[in-house]
């Protein structure tokens, strides 16, 4: 049985650069399933030892975009650093997506990143099928879902206000419509993961209008919070590196591989 959602007030976790680094730009993240703001502190630390501000939100699945676009707005102040770019993870990439799109939204958005994208009507069905509902009461199951860190694992189980089995339940109605904003975009999606199937995020990176896929091997569904998620961290500071140089997001390093000599 899914657990009924935990209410709680409205909250930011913040996470500034460090003393005398002038902010590169402002990240707005937006929770999953069964997730509030707290659950993303290692990687809110991570992204600002490298200059970003970042706010995580205490959103939920249930929210609109009209009311994500009032929360991400007092959340970033009336002066954020640009470039700001909404992070969103599982039904959050969904609400990232539809509050981008909306033409009254008083925040110029530069970018999006889509982690773990929950599935929708259009997509696919996840690899293990409805065997998911079965174990919606099942913690190991979820976590097994969830992220192979046991770091992460520790962290939200130990989390009062972490809500159990919501990855299983239905994603709201509002938020299955097809959109696509005229955005860059970073799609993150696991190659194993057991929600929603890669198919669907290789399918929406293909109809939006400026993405890049990065499929994560042998990762499950809470992409930024997986065994890989410095690699994905790593990732995201050298896609955002980009967008800050060139909203055409021209390469700005290019690796070569080839029979290069030895050099001693």
């Amino acid at each position: 049985m899914t657990t009924a959602p935990t209410v709680r007030a409205a909250t930011v976790h913040s996470w500034q650069p460090p003393t005398g680094i002038l902010p590169r730009g402002t990240l707005l993240v937006l929770p999953g399933r069964g997730e509030h703001g707290g659950t993303y502190e290692r990687f809110g630390r991570r992204l600002a030892a490298d200059g970003y501000v970042v706010h995580a939100l205490d959103t939920a699945p249930e929210h609109t975009a009209r009311e994500v676009l009032t929360k991400v707005a007092a959340a970033a102040g009336e002066h954020p650093a640009a470039p700001l770019v909404l992070i969103g993870s599982d039904t959050g990439a969904l609400q990232a997506l539809h509050t981008a799109a909306d033409p009254d939204a008083p925040l110029t958005t530069a970018g999006l990143i889509l982690a773990g994208i929950a599935p929708t009507t259009d997509g696919p069905a996840p690899a293990t099928g409805s065997a998911a509902d079965d174990h919606a009461s099942d913690w190991e199951a979820e976590l097994a879902a969830r992220t192979a860190c046991p770091t992460h694992r520790k962290k939200i189980t130990d989390d009062p206000e972490f809500v159990r089995g919501r990855l299983f339940g239905p994603v709201p109605a509002h938020l299955l419509p097809d959109t696509r904003p005229d955005l860059p975009a970073l799609v993150l999606h696991g190659e194993a993961d057991p929600i929603s199937a890669l198919e669907q995020a290789r399918g929406l990176a293909e109809r939006l209008p400026h993405a890049t896929l990065g499929v994560l091997h042998e990762g499950v569904h809470d992409v930024l919070n997986d065994a890989t998620h410095r690699t994905t961290a790593a990732t995201i500071v050298l896609w955002l590196e980009r967008l800050r140089a060139d909203r055409g997001m021209s390469p700005i390093l290019t690796l070569e591989t080839g029979a290069y000599p030895a050099h001693s």
